[in-house]
């Protein structure tokens, strides 16, 4: 085989110095740490809506169709898919035991 081209050799260096250096590590890692704490917000503030609604509508002693849709698929649901579950998840048996009415009365 021939001799390998200097700029070929001095491309790979720099991209394996730059790949092993602790800095690319250091930011995809705190990129990640972004994330998760992102998740964990979400997850937190989705825990607090469920529980909000939640009390709310078994303190009421009903809930509608539509409440019950919203609840179930635009909060618990997500929660649940991103690994919530305790509290929320008690609230939601009760709130499943509720009456549903088709309309909201006043």
């Amino acid at each position: 085989m021939g001799e390998t081209n200097p700029f070929v050799q001095t491309l790979v260096t720099v991209i394996c110095s730059v790949f092993a250096s602790s800095g690319i590590w250091a930011l995809i890692s705190k990129a990640l740490d972004k994330n998760n704490a992102a998740k964990r917000m979400i997850k937190g503030l989705g825990h607090s809506q469920i529980v909000e609604f939640g009390i709310r509508y078994i303190e009421r002693g009903w809930i509608t169709q539509d409440e019950y849709e919203d609840l179930v698929t635009y909060l618990y649901e997500p929660y649940k898919a991103m690994g919530g579950n305790g509290s929320a998840e008690r609230i939601m048996e009760e709130v499943r035991k509720l009456p549903i009415h088709t309309t909201k009365t006043i």
